[in-house]
């Protein structure tokens, strides 16, 4: 899979976990693809959320492995604009 198809791929990730987080007031924008890391940024009500980690591990990065298998880990980059 080329870089393209990666990014296609966790795109159509966070496309799929986004209601979720959405309906708690928040959202998810991916920052950076490098090799096997993919980097995200939590939004909105996601920033404060006591549980935003255990979001980040069981959902978001299960969901971004099952489309890219390649993916070993996701980031959470805070307050950062690249």
């Amino acid at each position: 899979m080329n870089s393209e198809e990666l990014k296609i791929n966790v795109e159509t990730a966070l496309q799929e976990i986004r209601p979720y987080l959405e309906a708690d007031g928040g959202n998810i924008s991916l920052v950076e693809i490098t090799e096997d890391t993919v980097s995200v940024q939590l939004e909105g009500a996601c920033l404060g959320c006591s549980v935003n980690q255990m979001t980040l591990k069981n959902g978001v990065e299960a969901t971004i492995k099952r489309h890219a298998p390649q993916i070993k880990r996701v980031i959470e980059i805070n307050g950062i604009t690249f």
